[in-house]
């Protein structure tokens, strides 16, 4: 089973809010952080059920945790953030 990468940061007076650095556009949030890994996972089974419909490509492929800490841009991203594995489960596609 793939995981993604999630960052999930708390800002005062907020919700937790998570962001997947391998799924640029797709975010959740939630009052616990329980919740938002909760969430997590649907969001992201959700956004591939109709993923290349929208982009016209595939949906993306999870980097390993030491892929993404060579990124610039999540090195930056992470800072302050939780930083979990979420699991992902591809839904399978009926034949027609």
């Amino acid at each position: 089973m793939a995981h993604y990468i999630a960052l999930i940061h708390k800002q005062a007076d907020s919700c937790y809010g998570a962001s997947f650095p391998d799924v640029p556009g797709v975010t959740t949030a939630g009052d616990t952080i329980d919740e938002v890994m909760q969430k997590a996972r649907e969001v992201l089974e959700f956004a591939a059920e109709d993923w290349s419909d929208h982009t016209g490509r595939e949906f993306p492929n999870a980097r390993t945790i030491d892929e993404l800490r060579g990124d610039l841009v999540f090195q930056e991203a992470s800072t302050d953030a939780v930083i979990a594995a979420v699991p992902f489960r591809a839904k399978a596609v009926a034949a027609e």
